[in-house]
Formats: structure tokens, sequence, C-alpha cells
């Protein structure tokens, strides 16, 4: 089979920015017609399982990590390994990157805060959530681990029936749990669910399990060069699983290689967003910007990176966000943690 099937330059309709983000419906938000839109992934789907269903799962992983891989092979084989078991996640062993001690700058410097916004005119960006981004601040970051992945279904489902705790994610549909999204990012969490299941792990792993810190989560998206995306200064629709992508559902974790930061963590940038520890205040303790989020929330843990039912401004290594009550807002969570 000849697989050309490419998500770069896949771009959906521009949204209607006369009026607010929040004021759209979910897909007029996403630059979705009210019809069905049919897409070549669906029509290319069935040859791809049929060409690769009989490799070993040691081979299927293989193709997912290789950044050279085709889109749609790296998908496939994600979703085979949802069925049979994907060998990269282990509940009580997530794979941690090392994260080394670091000082410097974060944040964006003021004086950038138009040219961002202008470049993201055309997606509904006001220019105030651009101005949470800064000032540059200087801040020292001790070493750390973090998860090469997001927290999956799978591990999620381990915590729920171990634990008893009571939250099941709104995006298991009637309460069940999706057996073949199992190696999916769990997604929408309360924060409160997110800080049990650290708890949960350390306690039951005898580690120190933990959400990261925005300091840290920016760190370990952009490196010490502060790139704009994990990858790089530019953004590509083929490292990252955000609307730009044409997907427009949580996909297997890892299966943008080509997206992953500098020291390794995966889907930073995309498939769903990320709380972190702190809650959300100005970083040189000004005045809060008053938005939707702080209108609905009050205090309200952020949220970093972005999702596959969002722009590639979410997406920014430096974008500032958090949860409000729609279903466009497909919340999940990496772990931290301590030596």
């Amino acid at each position: 089979m000849e697989n050309n099937y490419s998500l770069v330059n896949r771009i959906p309709n521009l949204i209607d920015t006369d009026r607010a983000t929040n004021e759209l419906t979910d897909r007029e938000a996403m630059g979705l017609s009210n019809h069905y839109q049919f897409g070549d992934l669906e029509s290319k789907l069935e040859d791809c399982y049929i060409k690769i269903s009989e490799l070993s799962k040691f081979e299927l992983v293989r193709l997912l990590e290789n950044k050279f891989t085709p889109f749609l092979e790296r998908f496939v084989s994600g979703q085979l390994l949802s069925l049979l078991g994907d060998t990269r996640i282990n509940t009580l062993d997530p794979l941690m990157i090392e994260i080394p001690s670091w000082s410097g700058y974060l944040g964006l410097d003021s004086k950038d805060v138009q040219r961002v916004t202008d470049d993201l005119k055309n997606i509904g960006i006001m220019q105030s959530w651009i101005e949470k981004e800064t000032p540059k601040y200087y801040v020292q970051i001790k070493a750390f681990r973090v998860g090469k992945y997001l927290v999956t279904n799978k591990e999620y489902l381990d915590f729920l029936k171990d634990s008893n705790y009571e939250e099941i994610p709104t995006s298991w549909r009637f309460g069940q749990y999706p057996h073949h999204f199992a190696n999916h990012p769990v997604y929408t969490l309360s924060d409160n669910a997110c800080v049990a299941y650290c708890d949960w792990l350390s306690k039951t792993t005898g580690r120190k399990f933990r959400l990261p810190s925005e300091a840290e989560w920016e760190y370990s998206a952009g490196g010490p060069e502060g790139l704009e995306f994990p990858w790089g200064e530019l953004f590509d629709s083929d490292c990252a699983n955000t609307v730009e992508s044409g997907i427009y559902q949580s996909t297997p974790v890892g299966i943008f290689p080509k997206g992953d930061s500098c020291f390794g963590c995966s889907d930073m940038a995309g498939n769903v967003e990320e709380y972190v520890s702190d809650y959300y205040k100005s970083y040189n303790n000004d005045k809060n910007i008053v938005d939707d989020l702080l209108l609905v929330n009050g205090d309200y843990r952020v949220a970093r990176g972005g999702s596959f039912t969002r722009f590639r401004d979410l997406a920014r290594n430096k974008r500032r966000h958090g949860r409000y009550p729609k279903e466009i807002y497909v919340m999940g969570f990496r772990l931290a943690e301590d030596y």
C-alpha cells in the first residue's frame, strides 16, 4: 500500500473572530462546519490496519517511535497496541526522564506580546491572553524527573481499581472504560483527581510523584533555549495533535516523535492539556488578567500544552491556560518526580 497521508499543512476553516472563543460552539471553536467532514484518514485506515496487523508489539513500538514513519502507520501502530497491550506503559514504574538543574529566564518578553498576538489573530486570540506569559522572570530549577508520556487511560483505570476513588473521567462515555483508547491520555479530569493519582502512586510505590510546577513544565518543553514549541521555533502539524492536524480526537501517547522536546518528552504541545501544580497569578505579582477562566473559576490551576480540540496557540511552550466548563477543554496530566 502506498501511504502518502500527511498531517503537514492540513489547515481547518478559520474561526469567527468577531465573537469570543467561549461564545462559539465547540465545533465552531475548532474551525469545523456544521456538517460531517470526511477526510483522508478514514479512507486509508482499513488498508493500513491490514498492512501492519501481523506485526509484533516490538515492531509496532519501533514503527510509532520512528519519526520517519508516515503518520498513518504511527497512528495505526498505536491503536493496535491499545488493544494488544502497550509495552511502553507500566503504571507502577512509569518511564521518567531526568531533567538537570538549571537557572535562567522563562516567560515572554513584553515587547513580543504584539508579535505573538498578530501571528495568532486569525484564530481568535486576545492580546490579554498572551500578556499572561509576561514578563520574563528568573528561576532556579532543581533536578527532577518528568514523565515521558502523559498519564493514560489504562494507568488511571489501575488507580480506580486499587483505590476506589470516585471520579470517573467524563471522556469515558457512561462511565465505562474505553479499552480501545487504553494508551491514549486520560481526560477530562479535575485537578483534584490528578493530585489524588499522584498521591496514590507515591504511596503505592514509595516514590515521590507529583504534578510539575509551571517552571518545570516550561523548561521540560522548551529547554534552555526557551523554544517556541518543543521541537523548535516554527509550528509543524506533524509534530503535535492539535486542530491543525485534522484528527479531532486523542491519539496514543508518543506517536509524534518529531515533536518531542529536547529532553525527549512526548506530547507536550498537543493531545490533551496538562495541569501543573501552580495556580494562576501574574509572574511579577502585578494585577492578574481577568478573563473567562478567572471569572468562572476564581482561583484556578494552570494548564499547559495544547490539545486535539485547540489550535496551535495552546501548543506554544509559554502559553498559560486552565479549565473552563466546556467539553472542548480536555484536561489531563503528566507526572513529575522528586529524587
